[in-house]
């Protein structure tokens, strides 16, 4: 006779969904301000360590990894940006936000945040459950949502109060939100970053955004001994076609001369296309469920804002969790959605403005391409449209 196992309950009062950056810092944040919670992960912690992504972090974000006592790596490995340059393949426009706006960023992996976050779980009491299959959201619109996953083939399900959805786009989270209630807006650019990690020093100090003739060039840095170079190219293209060689070939006519003379070549350690969108899902919440970070909006990386976008999210969520669990106060969750897409607008501007500014767009013409060339010769002659440009990059207050 078939034995049936029976579904083991936990309760708490937070569910979060997702082991990235925006899940472990809610949930490190939630647990030190003594409210209980969960993060189940599909993934291996492994997987998790091993995803490489982007890593200009805004104030934001730092802040929040000082407030957790989180920061010792970030202060000392980490690679304070006092400016970034933007260039036209003949000069470099200069962006001196430390002069303008009395802040700078950060150069931080995003991998790196996540070491941080899970190699302090276990000491903080934050509860990670990898390996979480088929994860499935339940009665998200009242008040006592639960969730079901399996682990090791043994049926699971958390009770709780609230559902944090930090799975990501592909994630279970917002597809949890009845399409009757739910708007998206998405554009789909015509082209994708290829992107090449190697062991070389970066060529600059700080990041160049290049427009040039051939297309899109963006040089980047995780450490002063790792680099992080993209190209645009189109959406057919095929990563096996790109040799190493041919990627730096193509980055040192991009970058321009004065960039190309200080680039180091090496092989590379990582290797990929990736595509570009700007979308956004509304609303962020849905009853008991609270959307942060990919799960409800993407940037293109133009400007570095993902990541940055996932903390300012988690910054409102964890405010308003907390206001309700220590004080009955619901009026935060009812403003969390509105308040988080306030600055996701704004920063899917900033990055839709910058990336519309340093791509050749497929169909444009002399015309266009004069207003490119116009609006550069604007910011490289203006200090307020600098300014401008500073204080989007930088990060816009929460």
């Amino acid at each position: 006779m078939q034995q049936f196992m029976k579904t083991q309950v936990m309760k708490t009062q937070v569910c979060i969904i997702g082991a990235g950056p925006a899940g472990l810092l809610l949930g490190h944040l939630l647990r030190a301000e003594g409210v209980d919670c969960v993060v189940l992960e599909a993934r291996k912690p492994d997987y998790v360590r091993s995803r490489i992504r982007a890593g200009v972090l805004e104030n934001i974000t730092v802040s929040l990894m000082e407030r957790l006592g989180l920061d010792a790596r970030l202060k000392t490995e980490g690679l304070p940006h006092d400016g970034f340059n933007l260039a036209d393949g003949e000069r470099l426009i200069r962006i001196d936000i430390a002069d303008l706006v009395g802040q700078n960023v950060c150069v931080y992996g995003q991998t790196e945040i996540t070491a941080d976050l899970m190699d302090a779980a276990e000491d903080r009491g934050l509860q990670v459950n990898y390996e979480a299959e088929s994860v499935a959201l339940h009665d998200v619109g009242g008040d006592a949502p639960y969730v079901t996953y399996t682990q090791g083939g043994v049926e699971q399900r958390v009770d709780c109060r609230f559902i944090a959805g930090c799975d990501g786009f592909h994630g279970p989270s917002r597809k949890a939100i009845p399409a009757s209630v739910a708007q998206e807006f998405e554009l789909v650019y015509p082209f994708g970053w290829l992107g090449i990690l190697a062991d070389v020093p970066p060529c600059n100090h700080e990041l160049i955004y290049a427009n040039h003739e051939r297309g899109f060039a963006l040089a980047s840095m995780r450490s002063a001994t790792r680099s992080r170079y993209y190209i645009d190219v189109p959406l057919t293209e095929r990563i096996e076609d790109w040799s190493d060689d041919r990627v730096w070939d193509e980055l040192a006519v991009r970058l321009g001369p004065e960039a190309a003379a200080k680039i180091t070549r090496g092989p590379a350690l990582e290797k990929s296309i990736a595509p570009l969108r700007s979308y956004v899902f509304a609303p962020m919440r849905h009853g008991s469920l609270l959307l942060c970070g990919d799960a409800a909006h993407i940037v293109p990386p133009t400007g570095a804002k993902g990541l940055n976008l996932a903390a300012s999210d988690v910054h409102y969520a964890c405010a308003a969790l907390v206001g309700y669990f220590r004080s009955a106060d619901n009026d935060g969750i009812a403003a969390y959605s509105n308040k988080a897409l306030a600055r996701v607008w704004k920063s899917e501007r900033f990055s839709w403005t910058l990336t519309k500014l340093m791509h050749r767009f497929p169909g444009d013409g002399p015309f266009e391409r004069a207003m490119q060339v116009a609006e550069l010769d604007y910011i490289a002659s203006s200090r307020a449209a600098q300014t401008s440009i500073a204080e989007n990059y930088v990060g816009l207050p929460v």
